[in-house]
């Protein structure tokens, strides 16, 4: 069997959960974009202050920080720090031919983690929830990595 195939039920799962947080991650730059267009803030460089069909009305305050921007932008840093190592680990990962049900277990388990962790940036909740579930998605791409390093080595 081809392990880059349909035909691999842990290829399968990969391209599932991989798809989603692309998704998820793409979202979340356009969750940004609305908010700033909502707030009319939260703008990031001196020529976003030119006048345009997108600023209509540009304002030195629509440079300054505004949290309801800031919250969405730091949600999608939180996402390019975890995201791009899960899709290139997973992959690897699929290489060395896991178990399934271990596969689906890590990989349905980082997207579960990174949805709630997403939903619990964007509701405000303490530090301490938000470092659970990126701790939970975090050792589920070690886990895989290790996995794939130890099927390589031995």
């Amino acid at each position: 069997m081809n392990l880059l195939s349909m035909e691999n039920p842990v290829f399968v799962t990969y391209v599932i959960t991989a798809a989603i947080m692309i998704l998820k991650l793409m979202g979340q730059g356009w969750m940004t974009v609305y908010r700033m267009i909502k707030a009319d803030a939260g703008l990031l460089n001196p020529e976003d202050l030119t006048a345009g069909p997108a600023n209509r009305n540009p304002r030195p305050e629509q440079l300054e920080p505004n949290d309801y921007v800031e919250r969405s932008r730091r949600m999608q840093r939180n996402d390019l720090e975890s995201i791009p190592g899960f899709l290139a680990c997973g992959l690897i990962f699929v290489a060395v031919a896991p178990p399934a049900v271990l596969a689906g277990i890590l990989m349905y388990g980082f997207v579960i983690a990174r949805l709630a962790h997403s939903l619990a940036y964007a509701t405000g909740q303490r530090h301490e929830m938000r470092a659970a579930l990126f701790a939970v998605g975090s050792i589920a791409v070690v886990v895989m990595a290790v996995y794939a390093l130890f099927a390589a080595l031995f």
